[in-house]
């Protein structure tokens, strides 16, 4: 259970990362279409993905055990998935639904971290 709570911290650290850098781009650029703003998600998410990794390496699971290239390649397997459910769900969410961005981040980026990226973390990634 310390481990999943360890988790969430890094993912809550990690999800700050990844809004900041979403908000900056949109904000700062001043983007307005739906595949602008899904582009600034992606790179939100690819930059939160360097800092989950990170963490998630040496302090979550403690993981130094096997290679950092070892677990890049599987993180990197994982992490495309969680890029590409985030960016389809931001996506479907800002496109269909109309809402806004940061909300449509927050959604799914719930939604994937406790459904996808915690399991496949620990029993894959750094295993």
């Amino acid at each position: 259970m310390f481990t999943f709570l360890k988790a969430q911290a890094a993912s809550i650290i990690a999800t700050i990362v990844d809004f900041v850098v979403t908000i900056l781009l949109v904000r700062l650029l001043g983007l307005q279409d739906d595949i602008s703003m899904t582009m600034a998600a992606a790179t939100g998410t690819i930059t939160g993905g360097i800092v989950n990794f990170m963490i998630g390496r040496e302090w979550v699971f403690a993981a130094t055990h096997q290679t950092r290239r070892v677990q890049a390649g599987r993180y990197f397997l994982v992490w495309t998935g969680n890029l590409l459910l985030n960016a389809g769900g931001v996506y479907l969410l800002i496109h269909f639904a109309r809402i806004e961005v940061a909300l449509s981040k927050v959604l799914v980026s719930v939604l994937i971290g406790f459904s996808y990226n915690y399991f496949l973390q620990k029993r894959y990634v750094f295993r």
